[in-house]
């Protein structure tokens, strides 16, 4: 049987690719974002179809990116982290500010981390806004 990794490490871990993907986000690099995600990975966004493979979600990024508003920026806070050593799954949430630090939208989200030649890739995720939609 594998010992119990120490989750609190595994979420101080997970919130430095976190606070990394944030930085990339940020910087609008496209490449940067996807060395994140595994070749095989499925991305689930709010009011959108999956994201199936690297290239559906970087089809996504750039779509995404030409319609946000420029200087705006999002942080990610890690909530919780629970699996094994090779499976993590995270529970979070998502702040985005504009030019002048005001917060304009919320979110949450769940992602699930494998870790590949000692790394973790991102091998699923989805993502919904708190703003109620009509």
């Amino acid at each position: 049987m594998a010992s119990k990794p120490d989750m609190e490490a595994v979420k101080r871990e997970i919130q430095a690719i976190e606070t990394a993907f944030a930085a990339a986000d940020n910087a609008r690099d496209i490449n940067a974002l996807l060395a994140f995600y595994s070749d095989d990975a499925v991305a689930m966004g709010h009011g959108e179809p999956m994201a199936v493979g690297k290239a559906a979600i970087r089809k996504r990024m750039v779509e995404g990116f030409a319609k946000n508003v420029t200087g705006s920026t999002v942080e990610y806070h890690v909530i919780e982290v629970f699996g094994d050593e090779s499976l993590i799954t995270e529970i979070g949430k998502s702040k985005t500010k504009d030019i002048s630090g005001a917060v304009t939208s919320t979110g949450k989200y769940m992602a699930l981390w494998e870790k590949r030649d000692g790394k973790y890739l991102c091998i699923r995720d989805i993502s919904n806004s708190d703003t109620k939609e009509n």
